[in-house]
């Protein structure tokens, strides 16, 4: 039976549609325990690819014949082979286009809303990561919002739209992942905008992004307006959007919140975290859909793939927010960290201008989960 590619795009859809998916993944087992492919109908089986040398006899019968079946690996090549061998087997078997290198760099783009006089608002979701970004449209200019270093699908659909990027925005000093947004600036010709307070060791120009600051999209009334919100970075900065949407950075999550420590100033900040918290955020309306910047784990997503929820019922539903003892608070944010980020010291640096790296090393960095909150 022939053996087919499955690109990133179609597992995202069989998540986004809660379809089933048999995984068989070939990666060394630590590789598989720090990250895989999620979904909430996905079964997985890890058996390294070393171990199937000699044949896949010995698996069959571990491997259901009555599900979609997909192999995966890091890179491609190894999946292609054993999916051959399992095909050989008479099995209808599929492998990851890419591998997990790919599966990292997916962005699949998700209408969040119509807003005033034609504007709309998207959430491109990087599924393999739990990353999101932002584009704003109104009147033919475009705004973007913590954007990947896959500068490419944005500008591709600013195209396919028929818009102009204008500004481009940095909710702060990212750790976990490579901005793009000084790229795109660069290539649009648009205005990059950043914290100040991040943005201290920057050696590159920028706009200072600060609180109370308001831009305008297109020629309409579509306000994004700069909320400064510190306790995740010294600068992190959230925004409100069409007076409807908070767009949270990494400091509010739907199942968590933000950590502190990424610039090993946890104890420091922890403070700011809470001030932001329990009480700019409570100062905000309940009303306001929250769009964070990065997801945990799949059940967080809505029923169109999308990442959001009303503040008023992350105030009711999310621990990281009803914590009224503060020392508590204190000690569940500074004693309940996950990893580290994948070379995160490094990620800082390239997001501040200080290193330029190629790739292929961009893309070895970036490799493996989100890990920006406290669990």
């Amino acid at each position: 039976m022939p053996v087919n590619s499955m690109p990133a795009k179609e597992v995202t859809k069989k998540i986004f549609n809660k379809e089933e998916l048999f995984i068989l993944d070939v990666r060394n087992n630590d590789d598989f325990k720090d990250w895989k492919i999620e979904g909430l109908n996905f079964e997985h089986l890890n058996i390294p690819y070393f171990d199937l040398l000699d044949g896949v006899e010995d698996i069959l019968d571990q491997i259901p014949s009555n599900k979609e079946i997909l192999v995966v690996c890091a890179k491609e090549g190894s999946s292609i082979m054993v999916a051959e061998m399992l095909s050989d087997e008479g099995l209808d078997v599929s492998y990851l286009q890419g591998g997990m290198k790919e599966w990292s760099e997916h962005l699949e783009p998700v209408k969040i809303a119509d807003l005033k006089d034609g504007g709309e608002l998207y959430q491109f979701v990087r599924i393999g990561k739990g990353c999101l970004s932002y584009m704003v449209i109104s009147n033919d200019e475009a705004a973007i919002i913590d954007s990947t270093r896959m500068t490419d699908y944005y500008i591709d659909f600013a195209n396919r739209k028929g818009v102009k990027i204008k500004h481009v925005f940095d909710t702060h000093l990212h750790a976990d992942h490579i901005s793009g947004g000084r790229k795109i600036a660069e290539i649009t010709n648009a205005t990059y905008w950043l914290p100040p307070k991040d943005a201290t060791e920057v050696t590159f120009k920028y706009e200072p992004l600060v609180d109370g600051n308001e831009v305008k999209i297109g020629n309409t009334s579509i306000n994004i307006e700069a909320l400064y919100s510190p306790g995740h970075t010294i600068g992190s900065t959230s925004f409100v959007i069409d007076k409807k949407f908070l767009l949270s950075g990494d400091i509010l999550f739907i199942d968590s919140i933000g950590r502190p420590d990424l610039a090993g100033m946890a104890e420091d900040w922890v403070g700011d975290l809470r001030e932001t918290l329990y009480k700019k955020y409570r100062n905000l309306s309940t009303e306001l859909i929250v769009l964070p910047s990065h997801f945990m784990i799949v059940d967080e997503l809505n029923e169109d793939g999308s990442v959001s929820k009303k503040l008023g019922d992350l105030f009711a539903e999310n621990h990281g927010l009803n914590i009224e003892n503060e020392n508590e608070f204190r000690k569940l944010v500074t004693e309940n960290l996950p990893p580290q980020p994948n070379s995160y010291q490094e990620i800082r640096e390239m997001n501040m201008g200080k290193i330029n790296l190629n790739e292929e090393k961009q893309r070895e960095m970036e490799i493996g989960p989100n890990r920006c909150a406290v669990r």
